[in-house]
């Protein structure tokens, strides 16, 4: 039998910076930038030729390098900063399946991702790594009647080959109570070239609604094959959203979100979420606080559609839902 062709997105994968030095000789930066790099990062570097490309060069001074390169100040221990900030391993229902909000059930399909965001609460999760298929995942969701949307997260659910995507997606398509399914992926913000025709193809036989949310931060991760590639998407008739995280020194800024929120909207991609960063370990020189947070969301309330702001959150552990943050005027007050 003639051996399948390797996909042009998985070749590309090869090409990804997983070496601190051979990323710093690309990126041109002097020797002494050494000193302020965590050279043996427990959380891999894992990075996307395209992305180290948007790179600003001989500097770390660089939305994309803050997001992506293992700095020393990701070895500062701080309090509050945990593990698993989210508690994930406490609303595990299976290996692979957690189960937080009434209604939704969220599948980790796979460890994998197309890069390593610096601020990643899952980073520690320990995935079900030597567990092959989703038969335990697939009979809790059909067990449980009030699931009605299934969240395909990971890692990412697109650093599945589309044999095994199609597969699932087959096995949740024949549970009768699921009417939606959610993709949450970084993949074509990294590698856009996954998007390609079998996969679209693909997505035209679904027959359960469904939506695709990416995730982008900073307007330099959005560029005209990126968008080329999430039209094809919302062509289809699904709906694209982003979600970014609130980053210092990334995305803390007036016109950087405001740039990004207009640019999505300028594509047909709706802002769902802005997220004060989850507290996972070694990230607080990433955190923004809350009174800053309502800063900029009132700046863009003031400079953009309200279908073009997204809702400002925290994930609290244990709440029923993504937890709002908003201005109290008589906290203000006191």
């Amino acid at each position: 039998m003639e051996k399948a062709a390797i996909p042009y997105w998985r070749k590309l994968q090869r090409e990804n910076f997983t070496q601190i030095k051979v990323l710093a000789s690309f990126l041109q930066w002097p020797d002494s930038f050494l000193s302020q790099l965590n050279l043996t990062p427990r959380f891999v570097l894992n990075l996307p030729l395209r992305l180290a490309e948007k790179m600003a060069k001989g500097t770390l001074d660089d939305p994309i390098v803050r997001q992506f390169v293992p700095l020393k100040e990701e070895t500062v221990l701080s309090q509050g900063f945990v593990l698993d900030p989210v508690q994930d391993q406490t609303f595990c229902k299976t290996e692979k399946l957690l189960h937080k909000y009434e209604g939704r059930a969220l599948l980790l399909v796979t460890s994998a991702c197309a890069m390593h965001c610096r601020y990643c609460f899952r980073q520690n999760f320990p995935y079900a790594s030597q567990v092959s298929g989703y038969e335990k995942e697939i009979e809790e969701i059909r067990s449980n009647p009030s699931i009605e949307e299934v969240i395909l997260s990971g890692g990412d659910p697109l650093s599945l080959t589309d044999r095994d995507l199609f597969l699932l997606l087959d096995q949740i398509e024949r549970i009768p109570q699921v009417k939606r399914i959610r993709f949450h992926t970084r993949f074509p913000i990294g590698i856009p070239e996954r998007i390609d025709d079998a996969f679209l193809l693909g997505l035209q036989k679904i027959k359960k609604q469904l939506f695709f949310v990416i995730h982008a931060n900073h307007p330099k991760e959005l560029d005209e094959e990126v968008v080329s590639a999430l039209t094809k998407v919302r062509c289809l008739g699904i709906p694209v959203l982003n979600q970014a995280v609130l980053l210092r020194k990334v995305n803390d800024d007036e016109s950087v979100l405001f740039s990004l929120c207009s640019s999505l909207v300028d594509h047909g991609i709706l802002p769902y979420y802005l997220h004060q960063l989850d507290p996972v370990q070694g990230t607080s020189h990433f955190l923004v606080s809350d009174e800053r947070a309502l800063e900029l969301i009132s700046f863009l309330q003031k400079k953009l559609s309200g279908f073009a702001v997204p809702r400002l959150v925290r994930e609290i552990p244990g709440k029923c839902s993504k937890s709002p943050i908003i201005y109290s005027f008589h906290s203000k007050m006191a």
